[in-house]
């Protein structure tokens, strides 16, 4: 069956623009948004271990390795499904989403880094410990609020 576009009026175009975009409800974006922390942190984890294990480099700078590429995987996730915010304009939401990555690898890494060395806890668990407060808490929040609003 085919999709005759001519019999489209410009109001119907627009609201199934309005529709592909609506704000997704709160408890769907949380839980997608969630979802897509832990693929994001995963990918985050493996460049963290990585680069600390295999090119024995100091585990605070692969932290910051890691949470960098854990935030450009979140970014297209958390734009193109957990907030459905593709219709937006894509260049000031990446321009808020750095504000907001880079206070979030701030927090992550400080966290790491006064976990490890204050507590003499394991990196690796200081930034399971770290992620998880931060992505539930900060990134969740600034992400359905300023990021994706």
């Amino acid at each position: 069956m085919s999709l005759d576009l001519d019999l489209l009026s410009l109001e119907d175009l627009a609201s199934l623009n309005m529709k592909s975009n609506e704000k997704t409800p709160f408890y769907t974006s949380f839980f997608r948004s969630q979802f897509a922390s832990i693929i994001a942190t995963a990918a985050d984890f493996i460049v963290t271990v990585f680069f600390t294990e295999i090119f024995k480099i100091w585990y605070v700078l692969s932290t910051a390795f890691g949470n960098l590429t854990g935030a450009i995987i979140s970014f297209f996730l958390g734009r193109n499904w957990a907030f459905n915010r593709k219709a937006d304009n894509m260049q000031w939401q990446a321009v808020r989403y750095t504000i907001t990555a880079l206070m979030s690898m701030g927090l992550n890494t400080g966290g790491v880094y006064l976990l490890t060395e204050n507590f003499d806890i394991a990196y690796v668990i200081s930034k399971v410990i770290m992620a998880v407060l931060i992505g539930v808490s900060f990134n969740f929040l600034m992400f359905r609020y300023f990021v994706f609003r």
